[in-house]
């Protein structure tokens, strides 16, 4: 695909947080929009790992209930074998889920978050999205509705 315009000229440029610095090649840009692009990857994962917490903490408390009914039901053998063998249990060696987040969250995620705003900083003043705005401006119709830089144009 042809680019539609020349995306440094024009009254409808991406805003300054989202232009690429002065002398920064396009070798930099894309390399810097693959650990953005990485991050994100990271950042789905961890909604995942976010959902499996909660997952299963809810299924634990309903085990519970399912063991209470047992134990009404009169089924107590059957509902202290549950009770003692799963109401509770780690899912990985001494850890329960919120462990695994936390874990997760300290030893991965953050840093790497760092990295990537020491990388913006150092290579591209702290922008954020360089390569997606610049797709942006070859890809959108100036002038067009919805085709807009940004939401005052």
């Amino acid at each position: 695909m042809n680019d539609k315009t020349d995306n440094q000229s024009g009254p409808e440029l991406a805003p300054p947080d989202h232009r690429r610095p002065s002398g920064v090649d396009d070798a930099t840009v894309a390399a810097a929009g693959k650990l953005s692009e990485a991050l994100e990857c990271v950042e789905r994962a961890r909604g995942h790992l976010y959902s499996f917490h909660q997952l299963m903490g809810h299924g634990d408390l309903l085990l519970g209930e399912a063991v209470e009914a047992l134990a009404d039901a009169g089924h107590d053998v059957i509902a202290d074998r549950l009770d003692t063998d799963m109401i509770g249990r780690n899912i990985a060696p001494g850890r329960w889920t919120f462990q695994l987040v936390e874990e997760f969250d300290d030893g991965y995620w953050t840093p790497l978050r760092e990295h990537d705003r020491a990388v913006r900083k150092e290579l591209l003043a702290g922008r954020r999205h360089v390569f997606e705005a610049e797709m942006k401006e070859r890809r959108r119709t100036h002038g067009r509705s919805g085709h807009e830089a940004r939401p005052s144009d």
